[in-house]
C-alpha cells in the first residue's frame, strides 16, 4: 500500500496529532533562516565585527543544548503534550523580546532564551510523533516534521526579503511570535501519548486515545505489549544514562549521539544560516538575490524531503538516508571543484556555484534532514525513548554550535574549496558510520526495536521480516 493510501486509511486523531506536534518545525525553521536576513541589518546598527556575528547567529543554539538536555526528563515528567504547549507559548514571548532588545547584550540573553524553548522541541516533537503514529506511517509522520520546519525556513527568508527594503530587523525576529501562537492553538486540542499515559500508569486514559489512533487494532493487546515493554521500572517512569551507557543498549547511544553530531558537523546550518554571505561572495548582489536565492534553496530542499517522505516507508530508512549523504558528498565535491577554479566568480561558475548549494541542501533535506526525526524518536525502548532523542539532539546541537561559531572564519582562512573540502570529508566518514551502525526499523513495532539492540545490533530470528534478511 502506497504511503498516501497509508495516510488516507490511518485515523483523523493520529492523522492531527502527528500534523500538529510536526507544525512545531515550522518555530524551528523560521528562528534559523529569520536571523541570516536579519543580521545583515543587526551588524549595521550594533557595529559587529565577525566574532560578534558568529555570537549573535550562535547563542540561539548554546540555549537549544540546554533545552536538549533536559527536554526529555521534562517530558517524562509532565508528559509530551503539556511540554510541547509550554514550548510554543514560551517561544512566542521570547521572540517578542528579542524584537524589543534595546543593545547586543539583551539581543544575546534573547536569543539565549529562543534557543532554550527550541531545544526542548526537537527531543520532544519526535517522541511524540513516533508514540503517537500507527507504524506503517510513522516514518512518513516523522519525516513531516523536517517538511514542517523547511516551510518555516522559507518563511523566514521570505519575511526577511519583503522587510529588507526598510531594514525592519525587529519585525523580522517579532514576527517568530506569530507561528509560536498558532502552534499553540493546535497543541491545546491534542491529548498526550499512550505510551506516556502507561508510563504514568493511567491505562484507562492510554486505552482511550490508543482507540482512536488505531482503532482497527487489538486495544488491549497492545496495550498489554507497551506494559510488558516498559517492565517495572518503565511503569514508574524509571531508567536513565547508566542504562544507556552500558550493554545492550551502548551501541544504540553510540549510534544515536554519532548520528546527530554528524548531521550539523557536516554543514547544513552553515548554508542556512549564512547563505546571504556565502552568496555574496559567489557574486549575487542586491536582497532580492541574496534573501530570495536562499528561500530558492530551500524549496528543492522540501521538494527532496517531500520525496522522503514518500519512500520512507517504501524503501526503508537506511537506502533513503545513505542516498542523502551521497548526494551531499558530490555537492561538496562540486563546491570545491568551483572554488578551486575560480578567482572571481560570474557568469556560468556563479550559477553552478548556486546549483552545487541547492544541491547540498536536497540531499541533507532528503536524508539526514528527514531521518534524524524518525531514528530520534525510534532507536530506545519506551524508558529510554525520551532521554535517547535528548542524546540525540544535544549532540546535533553541539556540532550546529561548534559550524556556527566557526564558519564565517573558515571561510575567510580557507576560502570555499578548503570549507567546503572540510564538509567533503566529514560527509564521508558520515557514510561510513551510518552504513556500519544505523539499524533498518522500516515497519516494526516500536516494543519490537529493542530486540535489535539486545541481540547484538542483529534481528533476533524471531523478528525477521522477509524484506528484512
Amino acid at each position: 500500500m502506497s504511503v498516501l493510501a497509508n495516510l488516507r486509511a490511518a485515523s483523523r486523531l493520529a492523522i492531527l496529532v502527528a500534523i500538529s506536534a510536526a507544525t512545531v518545525g515550522i518555530i524551528y525553521g523560521y528562528d534559523l533562516s529569520n536571523i541570516a536576513g536579519a543580521l545583515l541589518f543587526i551588524t549595521t546598527e550594533f557595529k559587529l565585527d565577525v566574532p560578534a556575528q558568529e555570537l549573535v547567529t550562535t547563542m540561539v543554539v548554546v540555549g537549544e543544548i540546554a533545552g536538549a538536555l533536559f527536554g526529555g526528563a521534562v517530558a517524562n515528567r509532565f508528559g509530551r503534550k503539556h511540554t510541547m504547549v509550554a514550548v510554543a507559548a514560551t517561544y512566542a514571548l521570547f521572540a517578542l523580546f528579542s524584537a524589543l532588545a534595546w543593545t547586543l547584550p539583551v539581543l544575546i540573553v534573547a536569543r539565549f532564551l529562543l534557543g532554550l524553548t527550541i531545544g526542548v522541541s526537537v527531543v520532544v516533537v519526535p517522541v511524540f510523533i513516533a508514540e503517537s503514529s500507527p507504524a506503517n506511517i510513522r516514518g512518513a509522520l516523522a519525516v513531516f516534521y523536517q517538511v514542517a520546519t523547511i516551510a518555516g525556513i522559507i518563511i523566514g527568508y521570505l519575511v526577511a526579503w519583503a522587510l529588507a527594503a526598510t531594514g525592519s530587523w525587529r519585525w523580522m525576529l517579532g514576527m517568530a511570535a506569530i507561528p509560536g501562537v498558532l502552534v499553540l492553538l493546535l497543541l491545546l486540542r491534542l491529548p498526550d501519548t499512550p505510551r506516556w499515559y502507561m508510563m504514568r500508569g493511567r491505562r484507562d486514559e492510554a486505552r482511550r486515545v490508543l482507540s482512536k489512533i488505531e482503532p482497527d487494532s487489538n486495544i488491549e493487546y497492545e496495550l498489554d505489549q507497551m506494559q510488558a515493554a516498559l517492565g517495572q521500572r518503565e511503569a514508574k517512569g524509571l531508567g536513565g544514562l547508566a542504562e544507556m551507557v552500558r550493554k545492550p543498549y551502548l551501541r544504540a547511544t553510540i549510534f544515536v549521539v554519532g548520528l546527530g553530531f554528524f548531521v550539523q558537523i557536516t554543514g547544513i546550518n552553515a548554508i542556512v544560516y549564512y547563505s546571504p554571505r556565502l552568496f555574496e561572495q559567489m557574486g549575487f548582489k542586491g536582497y532580492p538575490a541574496l534573501l530570495g536565492l536562499p528561500a530558492l534553496v530551500q524549496v528543492a530542499g522540501l521538494i527532496s524531503v517531500l520525496g522522503s517522505m514518500m519512500l520512507v516507508d517504501r524503501l526503508g530508512r537506511r537506502p533513503v538516508l545513505l542516498t542523502g549523504i551521497g548526494v551531499m558528498v558530490a555537492a561538496n565535491i562540486l563546491l570545491i571543484v568551483i572554488f578551486r577554479i575560480s578567482a572571481n566568480f560570474g557568469g556560468v561558475l556563479t550559477v553552478l556555484g548556486f546549483f552545487g548549494v541547492l544541491l547540498f541542501t536536497a540531499g541533507f533535506s532528503f536524508g539526514f534532514g528527514a531521518l534524524v526525526w524518525v531514528y530520534a524518536g525510534e532507536s530506545f525502548p519506551a524508558r529510554l525513548r525520551s532521554l535517547g532523542s535528548s542524546a540525540m539532539l544535544t549532540s546535533d546541537l553541539v556540532a550546529n554550535v561548534i559550524v556556527a561559531a566557526i564558519f564565517l572564519s573558515l571561510l575567510q582562512r580557507l576560502g570555499g574549496a578548503g570549507t567546503f573540502a572540510v564538509f567533503g570529508i566529514l560527509a564521508i566518514a558520515a557514510f561510513l558510520f551510518i552504513f556500519k551502525l544505523a539499524p533498518e526499523t522500516k515497519g516494526r513495532p516500536l516494543e519490537d526495536i529493542r530486540g535489535y539492540w539486545e541481540n547484538g545490533g542483529r534481528w533476533p530470528e524471531e523478528l525477521q521480516q522477509p524484506d528484512h534478511p
